[in-house]
């Protein structure tokens, strides 16, 4: 058996360069392992296991470390990711303020379903990108084809932000008009991020893409011209998205939570989830609103090729009144995602194989 071992510049310089048809491989990949997970994991004999995961705290450097297990019928995996955690500035253990925030780094470990080593890879560009894929399933069923005009809201500055807005310029380009960053305080992070679109990425692929006249604005939260800005651009906005680990809201959403659940009927589906159980425990936006598990969706379910009168009801309901979606993040996401890697690693030649590992 061979061991494929991939760095972050190596799985950072594949995913960069994905063609259409290539991206369409992950999403199959990713919507498979969703799918099964949504719809077999009551079922006894199923390969699927998905455990709840498990964290380590550091007072001596403020970082969180998560342990996250997974299995399916492709495989077993672990991914172990440290980073800072959102909290630690309140609680009487936070480092020196001189210590550097960590951005989420670690590995994921992949297996075969018999135990033998598959691949050991870097898994900060792939959490990123998977978790922007699974964004981007919503963003096409909403928003199926160009042409059009879509604006593009990120709050953050970081990888996720970054992957979110990059996988719905390949896929809609020619429909989006406008990305706007925004971030609470000026930083060469924000600087970088709106630069990787405007001068990182080569002229024949925006035309490729179809976005070479889109325009790219970082905005800064808290100076009262920035506010104006900010809420114009959320107003105008198609498609706004989260990625900051924020415990504060990052602006004034009056109520929207409680308005999804309300609008759509009592005890009618309101928000998308990527694991209900996952969401009922970690997602304290939801927790705090009093959303109920009768009032979520699994995004799995959405994603299922077979047709059924549930599904198009579903599909229906994606086309109605804003449709919200929060990711915990699961293991299983990680994977699908990192078996497909692999792979396609492979077949261009790229990663360290170790032969007879």
């Amino acid at each position: 058996m061979t061991l494929t071992v991939l760095t972050d510049d190596q799985i950072r310089s594949l995913l960069e360069n994905l063609t259409l048809p290539e991206l369409a491989g992950f999403q199959d990949a990713l919507a498979s392992a969703l799918h099964e997970y949504s719809t077999t994991r009551q079922d006894e004999t199923t390969s699927v296991h998905q455990p709840e995961r498990i964290s380590v705290h550091s007072a001596a450097t403020g970082a969180t470390t998560l342990f996250m297990p997974s299995c399916n019928s492709t495989g077993n995996g672990i991914k172990v990711i440290t980073l800072t955690s959102p909290t630690s500035t309140t609680t009487t253990t936070t480092p020196p303020a001189s210590l550097p925030p960590i951005r989420p780094t670690g590995t994921l470990t992949l297996l075969t379903p018999q135990g033998t080593p598959l691949g050991f890879l870097s898994a900060s560009t792939l959490t990123a990108f998977r978790t922007a894929l699974a964004s981007l399933a919503l963003v096409q069923r909403r928003h199926p084809a160009p042409p059009g005009t879509l604006t593009l809201v990120v709050f953050g500055c970081g990888e996720q932000a970054y992957w979110h807005a990059r996988l719905v310029l390949l896929t809609r380009g020619a429909a989006v008009k406008r990305v706007v960053f925004v971030n609470r305080r000026a930083s060469d992070s924000l600087k970088g991020v709106v630069q990787r679109f405007v001068t990182g990425l080569e002229e024949v692929v925006k035309e490729r893409e179809g976005w070479a006249g889109c325009v790219f604005e970082g905005l800064v939260r808290g100076e009262e011209e920035e506010e104006k800005k900010v809420e114009g651009a959320l107003r105008e906005a198609d498609v706004v998205v989260c990625c900051t680990p924020s415990t504060e809201e990052l602006f004034d959403a009056g109520g929207l939570v409680r308005r999804a659940v309300e609008g759509r009927g009592r005890g009618r589906r309101a928000w998308v989830v990527d694991t209900i159980e996952g969401a009922l425990t970690e997602a304290g936006e939801l927790i705090e609103a009093g959303v109920r598990e009768e009032q979520m969706v699994e995004l799995g379910e959405l994603l299922g090729k077979e047709a059924s009168a549930r599904k198009d009801k579903l599909e229906h309901w994606l086309q109605t009144g804003n449709v919200i979606y929060k990711s915990v993040g699961l293991g299983l996401m990680d994977l699908s995602i990192g078996m497909h890697v692999i792979e396609f690693a492979k077949e261009k030649g790229v990663g360290t194989h170790v032969q007879g590992f």
